[in-house]
């Protein structure tokens, strides 16, 4: 099919067949999730679940992919699934109007294979790691603030999350602010780091935090 072929030779045929056959979460669908959820779709997923209790507002304006002026008020997860649908008919969508909770995050997430984290706070991530935890499913960690940005790769038991926030649980990644420039890098990682999960590729950030900083452009990996 001419739609995916510049996924190949990147892709083997073998790992494209997984690629289309695997159900990704993505928890959030603002200024990580937009970029996230665009570019697993035009990768030919197979199937994404979509979660995020928010609207659209204007100060999403600036860096949110699927936020427009037409929009502003609606639901972010019915936005993202309206946006899969224009890209890419051949993904299934299933989208939440909800924010994950300890609660109800194992049935928000239900029978997917692996979760991608574009949160904006602490507490949820915490939580969302305790859930993958729990249904013994990968977990893709991204984290914006200003020019910087993080990602890492956990696994079941892998606990990263807790040890790279034992410090400060409660950060705020509005602080630094957030430039449009940020989320889509970050974003972009994080979806190279799934498709090598769920490929088998070697040298994922299994137990490594890969940091950014733009402004001096550099990039960091540390064992944590």
């Amino acid at each position: 099919m001419s739609r995916y072929e510049r996924n190949f030779p990147a892709f083997s045929v073998a790992d494209f067949e997984i690629i289309q056959e695997t159900s990704v979460c993505v928890v959030g669908c603002g200024g990580l999730g937009g970029y996230i959820i665009e570019m697993l779709s035009r990768v030919g997923i197979g199937s994404l679940t979509l979660i995020d209790g928010d609207v659209f507002d204007e100060s999403n304006q600036n860096r949110q992919l699927l936020s427009t002026e037409k929009n502003l008020g609606l639901s972010k997860a019915k936005a993202a699934a309206d946006r899969v649908e224009l890209i890419n008919k051949n993904v299934k969508t299933h989208h939440a109007h909800s924010f994950l909770q300890e609660e109800n995050g194992l049935s928000l997430i239900g029978d997917c294979q692996i979760v991608m984290d574009a949160l904006d706070n602490v507490p949820s991530r915490l939580v969302l790691q305790k859930l993958c935890r729990e249904k013994k499913i990968p977990l893709i960690h991204g984290a914006i603030g200003g020019w910087f940005a993080q990602v890492t790769t956990v696994f079941p038991g892998d606990d990263t999350l807790s040890r790279i926030y034992c410090r400060d649980r409660e950060y705020n990644s509005k602080c630094q602010g957030n430039p449009s420039f940020t989320p889509a890098l970050a974003a972009s990682l994080q979806v190279s780091e799934c498709l090598k999960v769920i490929t088998k590729k070697e040298d994922i950030l299994r137990n490594k935090l890969l940091y950014i900083d733009l402004l001096s452009n550099e990039f960091f990996t540390f064992n944590v």
